[in-house]
């Protein structure tokens, strides 16, 4: 699909209506299962999303659904579609109360949201030959994900896959990241395998795969010439914006919670400038904390945390929950979370015959009939005290710890073997709702363990550098 073209109704000419520019053309090559493309501002990701739409409407059970979080949002594109649907295609029409495209063919596009995660239920039960997203990172694991079991062929002859376009930043940034940017390199297939176990007892794996392209405002040649000002608009957005809508930046974006976080191998071992460093012994006079969140079907995390002299936390071993899948819990019994703790504390030689001391979420002592996963717990001989569970304070403190002095060293370092918490705290993001606190639709469960450490070991903030006022004298004229 290299373009979209119409019959003029003179003769056999036809009028080209839309070309792809090469990055987009790139993209709607692809033969993969998964495909994200973009990563920064106005690289024609939205376009080419309702381009590849229409790929199979040729195809009378074909169906496609494009989908943006909120309906609103679906505007934009809705208005890209009336531009180029029924002049590609005469006789397709769109009906509003529906939000479908319905063509000569029968085929179908539906436009659809999912604001709410009871949302995806409207879609339980149907079929879709072809899902995109739009704004991916808007959108959590569990709502995409869900989505996989009503992409099934409606019929013979279609073909089967998901594309998806973004930009760094929103509740889905981390998930998104880890599963196509940080995966790989950009443009390599990606693969992803899982066993599979039929009713005779064999089993067979298979294979699905996926792959992350990136594109910039300079990959959409048409619009600069269009509209030249939008890369000055684009360059001159505060620092955050600039780098994740011009440059794509997957480490720096827009409503990014620890936007003060670095993790810099260059400097692991002289440990300036950077939240993340090389292991090293724990000093034995140094005292040792373990912080605790809980978790069953989402991820639980324990984290164990050393203080040095000067009160400086390193969180140097790390405990966490997840299936594999992004936010996903392994559903461990408080019992068995607890023996395994207890394990580590022995063998770890940064802890074995350590004096540690747990806080925890006050959640965890809550009896509702039953015996509290603290008391659970504490039948394996792992204790925990009640954490001050204060969010806004709590933040307050996390930010405290990660700022740099003059020489630049935090009050916070994390080892480099804590993949989950470098994984997860930077792409931590405000709630929309609540615009002082964390969205706890994020990943935030390292997060409110390291927040229950920080209250414990509370910290001022690092006093701001007074700067002396300039005054300007129109009589100085600097003889």
């Amino acid at each position: 699909m290299m373009g979209i073209s119409a019959s003029t109704g003179t003769g056999t000419k036809t009028k080209t209506l839309w070309t792809p520019q090469p990055k987009q053309a790139a993209f709607l090559r692809r033969g993969e299962y998964e495909g994200l493309y973009g990563g920064a501002a106005g690289g024609g990701k939205s376009e080419a999303l309702v381009m590849e739409a229409l790929r199979q409407v040729h195809i009378p059970h074909y169906k496609g659904l494009i989908l943006r979080k909120t309906f609103p949002e679906l505007e934009e594109l809705i208005e890209k579609s009336l531009r180029y649907y029924p002049a590609a295609f005469p006789g397709a029409r769109y009906h509003a109360s529906s939000h479908t495209w319905r063509f000569p063919s029968g085929a179908k596009i539906l436009f659809g949201s999912m604001h709410r995660p009871a949302d995806r239920l409207r879609y339980q039960g149907r079929a879709f030959d072809f899902i995109g997203f739009d704004e991916l990172t808007h959108f959590t694991w569990e709502e995409y994900a869900y989505l996989f079991s009503r992409n099934r062929p409606n019929g013979p002859g279609t073909r089967v896959y998901l594309r998806a376009t973004a930009n760094p930043g929103g509740v889905g940034h981390g998930w998104v990241k880890a599963r196509f940017v940080a995966a790989g390199p950009p443009g390599k297939t990606l693969w992803e395998s899982a066993a599979v176990t039929f009713p005779d007892g064999h089993r067979e794996t298979r294979r699905r795969s996926r792959f992350f392209l990136p594109a910039s405002v300079f990959d959409n040649r048409r619009l600069l010439e269009n509209d030249p000002a939008y890369l000055d608009k684009l360059a001159l957005l505060p620092p955050a914006q600039r780098s994740a809508l011009l440059y794509g930046d997957w480490d720096r974006f827009e409503g990014q919670v620890f936007t003060e976080w670095r993790d810099d191998p260059d400097h692991y071992l002289d440990r300036l400038g950077t939240h993340v460093i090389a292991p090293f012994p724990i000093p034995p006079t140094w005292r040792v904390w373990r912080g605790f969140d809980w978790g069953y079907s989402r991820p639980f995390s324990v984290g164990w945390y050393a203080a040095d002299h000067d009160g400086r936390l390193y969180r140097f071993r790390e405990l966490y929950g997840c299936a594999g899948t992004p936010n996903q819990g392994l559903r461990w019994e408080p019992a068995r979370l607890a023996r395994e703790i207890r394990r580590i504390e022995h063998e770890d030689p940064n802890l074995r015959g350590r004096a540690v001391r747990g806080v925890a979420d006050p959640a965890v002592f809550a009896s509702q009939g039953t015996e509290s996963v603290a008391a659970l717990m504490e039948r394996e001989g792992v204790f925990f005290d009640k954490a001050d569970h204060s969010r806004l304070s709590g933040l307050a403190q996390v930010h405290h710890r990660l700022a740099f002095d003059g020489e630049g060293v935090p009050m916070l370092y994390l080892f480099s073997t804590c993949a989950h918490a470098r994984r997860t705290l930077p792409a931590l993001t405000y709630d929309q709702a609540n615009v002082e606190d964390v969205d706890s639709d994020g990943e935030d469960h390292i997060y409110d363990e390291l927040r229950y450490i920080c209250m414990a070991n509370p910290i001022s903030p690092r006093p701001v550098p007074v700067r002396r006022a300039v005054t300007w004298n129109p009589l100085d004229l600097g003889g």
